[in-house]
């Protein structure tokens, strides 16, 4: 199984390749409208990210292994590819690896801070949070 780094550094080759900020904003997008639906039933307050202007939703399992995988969702565009690329990074990892990873290494080497506004930033930062919150309990 490939490390955070190593898919850090292969997305981030993803959206080298990409070049300017509109076209890695479409692969975001894209790798958003690749992610499955939530189901009406996991749509819940408690799996409701704090913090995003939009509604995101995210719920974290636990594997036999102690890896966490998540499932997301949300009901805007931007928010949903966002959350796609965090999931590409964190989903399937041990606990131990996402509290290890410096999110803001992640966000400075996608130049993601580009492609948003501020309020998406504070977005951002919330999913970020949500997923090193479910690492640390």
């Amino acid at each position: 199984m490939s490390t955070i780094a190593q898919d850090l550094d292969d997305l981030a080759e993803d959206f080298d390749l990409l070049g300017d900020w509109e076209e890695q904003l479409q692969y975001v997008l894209e790798l958003g409208r690749a992610l499955p639906d939530l189901p009406e039933a996991e749509r819940t307050e408690a799996n409701k990210v704090r913090g995003c202007a939009s509604q995101v939703w995210v719920v974290a399992e636990r594997d036999p292994d102690g890896r966490l995988i998540f499932r997301a969702d949300s009901d805007a565009q931007i928010p949903r590819g966002l959350i796609a690329v965090l999931l590409r990074l964190y989903s399937g990892r041990t606990p131990e690896e996402i509290r290890a990873t410096d999110p803001q290494v992640a966000v400075q080497r996608l130049k993601l801070e580009s492609m948003l506004t501020s309020q998406r930033a504070n977005g951002l930062a919330a999913m970020v949070e949500r997923i090193r919150r479910e690492a640390a309990a």
